[in-house]
């Protein structure tokens, strides 16, 4: 099959170098200068596992508004705020019979590639893996090649033989895809589990594992938990885990299979990049609103989240003044703001 990866962050590499790997042909586009001229520059993309075995793996990477390929499926790893902007810059080459399909983070999403794709050719996820991109061309896959698993289903809830060879090239490359008929609880598993983990790891700087092993760890993360699941019964979802399943999840990801990995809300919070806490948190906030009930613990994390951003906007504030601020923080936070 051929893809087209939008968005060459630490997932979008990490699904289309191993596709790639898989014999699958893979082009990768992203608007973000400083990755795009590294990876030409080195000839590719470095990668690493955990750490080791750095090598570089060629790649051919293009700017939105120079490619012109005719894949059969667009695979989109971007932040939440960056979608609308990304689409725009790649309407040019979208074709009526491609598909597109997407694992990101949180909610908000799905709507936005409707107004691109239609609804029978949209497949959607979760991604239960662990990836960080150490800098402009330099990728860090964390966990054993077959480490972690994805859920994903379509839209329509009725899988066609695309979605059935999708699956297959997604198994050899071993990312342990499940495919379920049920979409908005697939997507929503995800955003409850990103809503305890990705959140609280970030506010108190701490890793998977570090989070997990404090004594008040699953009561902190019930009473999430619970909240996000009153908000989805009330609006008709119908979860693929139960409360329990789903506190077993965080642990189990939290201490067996990523006790090391910092999360993605944190890598951004790090690197002075906003964050993606009003699509997760807030978005539960929101949805429960709309049902009149009131999400209090994930309306209190939103805005401790809101308020670190906006000390940690006031840190690269002075930073810059001081121009002691590193210049790949700056380019990450150009783009990121968008």
């Amino acid at each position: 099959m051929k893809f087209t990866v939008v968005g060459t962050g630490a997932m979008g590499l990490r699904y289309g170098v191993l596709l790639q790997d898989a014999g699958n042909e893979v082009d990768f586009v992203d608007g973000w200068k400083p990755q795009v001229e590294t990876i030409r520059k080195q000839g590719g993309v470095k990668v690493s596992r955990d750490h080791e075995d750095t090598h570089l793996v060629p790649v051919n990477v293009y700017y939105p508004e120079e490619y012109d390929g005719n894949p059969d499926c667009y695979i989109f790893f971007l932040k939440q705020m960056q979608l609308s902007d990304m689409l725009k810059r790649c309407a040019h080459f979208f074709k009526p019979n491609q598909y597109a399909f997407t694992c990101m983070n949180g909610m908000g999403h799905i709507e936005k590639l409707l107004k691109y794709f239609k609804p029978e050719k949209l497949v959607a996820g979760t991604a239960l893996v662990a990836t960080v991109l150490n800098g402009p061309g330099d990728v860090d896959f964390i966990g054993k090649r077959g480490a972690g698993s994805m859920n994903l289903a379509n839209y329509t809830e009725k899988p066609d033989d695309f979605t059935h060879k999708l699956v297959e090239q997604l198994k050899k490359a071993q990312f342990n895809p499940n495919l379920t008929r049920n979409f908005r609880g697939t997507l929503m598993a995800k955003v409850v589990f990103n809503s305890v983990v990705n959140t609280l790891c970030t506010m108190f700087e701490v890793t998977m594992g570090e989070y997990a092993d404090y004594e008040g760890a699953d009561e902190m993360s019930r009473q999430l938990i619970d909240e996000a699941y009153d908000v989805c019964e009330r609006d008709g979802v119908k979860m693929l885990n139960t409360r329990e399943e789903e506190l077993a999840s965080v642990n189990y990801v939290s201490k067996v299979a990523n006790p090391l990995h910092y999360p993605s809300m944190y890598q951004d919070m790090h690197n002075y990049r906003p964050t993606e806490v009003d699509y997760i948190n807030g978005y539960l906030v929101k949805l429960g609103k709309k049902h009149d009930y009131f999400a209090k613990t994930h309306s209190f994390l939103t805005h401790e989240v809101h308020l670190a951003e906006r000390n940690k906007q006031r840190e690269l504030k002075r930073m810059r003044e001081e121009e002691t601020a590193p210049e790949t923080v700056v380019e990450h936070q150009q783009v990121a703001g968008r």
